[in-house]
């Protein structure tokens, strides 16, 4: 079967059958794969905020040029090819719907020579594109089974690994932009009849819950190298990535970017307790937000659901604006406009510290999916 890629559609609508047609068709935004800046995808934000949040944006910058470099070499242990990293990020920009974010992997997608077109590559690629849309729209429903389906169609450990992080950092960069294009003042753009991602079940957060146990054999001591021995030691200090880091450690130079990330992005720790609480209990992170250090009154109100957050937060301005708009670019990236983002420097956020902490968002939502993809919490208390 051909892949699909209807006309009238900005031409990044993506099915998931390799194509054997003879002559490919161009995406309507070419230009899209030229970006000078892989991230931001040349968005242009103002002067004081750009030189704030350079540090951070640099490092995401420098991870994009990792996740999705021009050439990929494909081994034994590391099977996943340039076609199928750019297929899996444009599959999770569909999701979020951030057209800019789109149109870039569409367009870097499109030259690149499908897999071929037998039943089992078929079989592979549709399997990667149903992990990837799943963990992207509605991570809660990840489970063991899913791993096991992407070890059936033969990807290896690194590969599933390698794949997670895809989709969380696609879920990352597309809340940085969203938050950038709101800051802008730029139109929102979505397409009609789009989804919005619905909150995990809270039955999920009931039962009584032990420490997240990895889902993925992890990097053997004995047999890892002296650059993951390295990054095994900086990234076990990190609590975000003290239980991943072992499994992460697969992609020592990947994991280094994100624990570098981590520290170059300046956030309030109590605001960003907030936001990581909000996000996992949307995505439906158990073991984020048990290690969350809220209070107890607040993790019962977001349990609880809006208004018990409305009440908790109704003497302190700043927190309904950051509610609504957390929730909101957690949920649907693709409708997040000034509308979210004004109210928070109206109640005293700098314009910088409002971009901050909604991408802090997009990476609370990148590690509330790899723990959700990778492992999964023991049922021990």
């Amino acid at each position: 079967m051909e892949q699909r890629r209807a006309h009238g559609k900005s031409h990044w609508y993506h099915e998931t059958q390799a194509r054997n047609q003879a002559a490919d068709v161009l995406p309507l935004v070419p230009e899209a794969a030229h970006h000078t800046d892989r991230f931001l995808l040349d968005l242009t934000l103002p002067p004081h905020v750009a030189a704030a949040s350079q540090p951070w944006l640099e490092v995401s910058r420098q991870l994009a040029e990792q996740l999705f470099p021009d050439n990929v070499n494909v081994t034994r242990l590391n099977t996943f090819s340039a076609y199928e990293r750019l297929s899996t990020a444009l599959t999770v920009a569909q999701v979020f719907g951030v057209q800019r974010l789109c149109n870039h992997y569409a367009a870097r997608l499109a030259p690149l020579p499908g897999p071929d077109s037998s039943r089992e590559s078929n079989h592979r690629l549709a399997q990667i594109t149903q992990y990837a849309r799943q963990l992207a729209s509605s991570p809660s429903v990840i489970c063991a089974q899913s791993r096991q389906q992407l070890d059936a169609v033969g990807l290896t450990p690194p590969d599933i690994v390698l794949i997670t992080q895809i989709v969380g950092f696609i879920s990352y960069q597309a809340r940085v932009i969203a938050a950038g294009q709101a800051l802008q003042g730029l139109p929102v753009r979505w397409i009609p009849g789009m989804p919005m991602q619905d909150d995990a079940p809270s039955a999920l957060f009931t039962s009584p819950s032990g420490e997240w146990q990895p889902g993925l054999d992890t990097v053997e001591i004995r047999h890892a190298s002296v650059e993951q021995m390295d990054a095994l030691a900086r990234c076990l200090a990190q609590p975000a990535l003290e239980s991943l880091a072992p499994l992460l450690v697969w992609d020592d130079a990947l994991l280094e970017g994100q624990h570098a990330l981590l520290h170059s992005l300046p956030v309030d720790s109590i605001l960003a307790s907030l936001v990581s609480l909000l996000t996992a209990r949307i995505n439906g992170s158990v073991s984020c937000f048990q290690q969350n250090t809220a209070d107890a009154d607040l993790k019962a109100a977001a349990l609880e659901g809006e208004r018990a957050l409305q009440r908790w937060s109704t003497d302190k301005p700043l927190l309904p604006a950051l509610i609504q708009a957390t929730q909101l670019m957690t949920r649907a990236p693709d409708r997040f406009s000034a509308a979210q983002f004004t109210p928070l420097t109206e109640q005293g956020l700098s314009g910088e510290q409002a971009f901050a902490l909604l991408a802090w968002s997009g990476i609370c939502g990148w590690l509330n999916r790899l723990k959700i993809g990778l492992g999964t919490v023991s049922a021990d208390a």
